[in-house]
């Protein structure tokens, strides 16, 4: 008798939550790795995917093995594919023995592989690119732990000086006069592995655009085992988006209890919220989602030829309208 086929391993994940591409893999306890292309960031390193390598920093959100276990892998890549550069984020806590991992395997392949671990405090920040950081927030969960957030940075004039003109601006501007306040806008955030807290509930959170959580267990007995693991339970995400003004939630992490199918069943009972919910591994979901979008763009692009075709047609009657009455 010829066996059967080995089952497929994991596929990567996709979702275009425009302007955003949200890319990765993530099952509970055997990987975790998400990238943002846009900001050339990627969470967690349980598997050094194609789309992280095109990332020049991980954050990390905490230490167990499906979230760092292909760190040494991916600078190995990355120095492979001549890329340079490359950091790793971590909470102060776990950056010595993050160290000592990668050290350990310069006996094992005999070489060097360039590396670096850069340690963040809860609270601070590292910019990304101008006008653009990246905020870690300390979370809860079985170890130490940070969830971050990507935060733009603007300046709005303030309300006083709304009607003045510009260049009385930039007289009171070159007095020294402030005459802008900071605002902050988060764009995505990331949870990492964490229990239910108020630390969900902050601006970074509530206010983002995207917000890609952890959400372990559905099955309503399962609510013991959230708690004892420190994870999020999907009665925690339904508390939680009505905090979260986010377009989009993408949960991520997903036990293999769990059946997608019973995943989509449960989801349904968030009512109007579940529409801006979408799981990161439902390949089937997704990938109707982006042929839709493809469909969109296609169909746009085809009524701009029709509405330029009509223009220029237009044109050439008018054209000859008047060179008759000429």
């Amino acid at each position: 008798m010829i066996p059967k086929q080995p089952p497929r391993d994991g596929q990567s994940g996709f979702l275009y939550l425009p302007p955003y591409r949200i890319h990765g893999i993530s099952v509970a306890g055997e990987y975790t790795t998400i990238t943002v292309p846009e900001f050339g960031i990627t969470f967690d390193m349980g598997q050094c995917t194609r789309a992280s390598l095109t990332s020049d920093l991980i954050a990390l959100s905490h230490s167990h093995m499906d979230h760092v276990g292909a760190i040494p892998y991916w600078f190995s890549q990355r120095y492979f594919q001549k890329l340079e550069g490359g950091r790793i984020l971590c909470h102060p806590e776990i950056a010595g023995p993050l160290r000592r991992m990668l050290e350990s395997w310069v006996d094992l392949e005999r070489q060097k592989t360039p590396n670096k671990v850069v340690e963040i405090e809860p609270e601070a920040e590292i910019e990304l690119r101008q006008n653009v950081v990246l905020r870690a927030i300390e979370t809860r969960h079985t170890c130490p732990s940070l969830g971050y957030a990507v935060i733009e940075n603007r300046h709005k004039l303030k309300a006083e000086y709304q009607d003045f003109p510009q260049g009385e601006l930039r007289r009171i501007r070159g007095e020294g006069e402030e005459i802008t306040v900071k605002t902050e806008i988060p764009l995505i955030a990331y949870t990492g592995d964490t229990d239910r807290g108020d630390f969900l509930e902050r601006d970074e959170f509530a206010k983002a655009k995207v917000v890609v959580a952890e959400c372990t267990f559905f099955d309503e007995d399962h609510r013991g085992r959230a708690r004892i693991g420190k994870h999020l339970h999907l009665d925690d995400i339904a508390d939680l988006l009505k905090e979260w003004e986010a377009e989009h939630v993408v949960l991520v992490h997903l036990s293999r209890r769990t059946l997608l199918s019973d995943a989509r069943d449960r989801l349904a009972t968030l009512g109007p919220d579940a529409d801006r919910v979408h799981l990161l591994m439902d390949h089937r979901t997704n990938r109707r989602r982006y042929e839709t979008q493809l469909a969109e763009v296609a169909g746009e692009e085809v009524s701009d030829i029709a509405d330029d075709s009509t223009k220029k047609s237009s044109g050439s009657l008018t054209s000859e309208g008047l060179q008759e009455k000429g």
